[in-house]
């Protein structure tokens, strides 16, 4: 194994390792890709389907063209024939000949054309259902990959080793309470006391006038 060799086989080793690490660490995107190379792949046979049934039409095209000139031919020889013309009797036997072994090799193809296009679309067909099957199993992996995460997410705010945040929440709700009730008290009782000096204040105004 000369160098080129053991380099190009390091390469590709190295490529499906990290194909399968991909593949263990991001299994839906593995599955993404695997459907997309299968979509190529069943766009690519549907393609060759439609061509070979393109061919198809060709041989049966050609098939009725030499029916015809075969046909045409046989009752040339048989014109031939009665005529008594040696000459014209053997070409028209030679074209009928000709036209014969053509109209059996045609006639084989298309039945071999046939069987292979039947063949090949009820493939394409399998390859279509796959890829519907593969598609519903992508939906089922993400639900499920969607759950499990909901699930993990919920858990770890549920878990005992994350008590201290709701702990640290629910301390921090009743300083803030507590806070605002203090701070309405002493709202309150200098409201209070501005009232009372207001009375104070009413309550003093006549006899300073008096005094005067």
């Amino acid at each position: 194994m000369n160098l080129f060799q053991r380099f190009k086989y390091t390469i590709e080793a190295d490529l499906h390792h990290a194909f399968d690490k991909k593949e263990q660490k991001n299994p839906i995107a593995m599955l993404n890709q695997y459907i997309r190379e299968a979509e190529k792949q069943t766009e690519q046979t549907g393609k060759l389907l439609e061509r070979q049934g393109q061919l198809k039409e060709k041989l049966d095209q050609e098939f009725k063209q030499n029916a015809e000139i075969l046909a045409k031919r046989e009752s040339q020889l048989k014109l031939a024939t009665s005529s008594g013309e040696q000459d014209l009797i053997y070409f028209a036997s030679d074209e009928v000949a000709a036209y014969t072994a053509r109209n059996n090799t045609l006639r084989a193809s298309i039945e071999a054309s046939t069987r292979e296009y039947f063949e090949l679309e009820r493939k394409f067909e399998t390859m279509k259902h796959k890829i519907k099957d593969m598609k519903v199993r992508q939906l089922q992996l993400m639900g499920k990959e969607n759950v499990t995460r909901a699930h993990h997410q919920m858990d770890s705010m549920i878990a005992k080793n994350n008590k201290t945040n709701f702990e640290d929440l629910e301390s921090y709700i009743d300083k803030l309470a507590y806070q605002i009730d203090k701070d309405h008290e002493v709202t309150s009782f200098e409201s209070r006391l501005a009232q009372l000096e207001k009375n104070v204040t009413e309550d003093n105004a006549p006899l300073l006038i008096e005094n005067k």
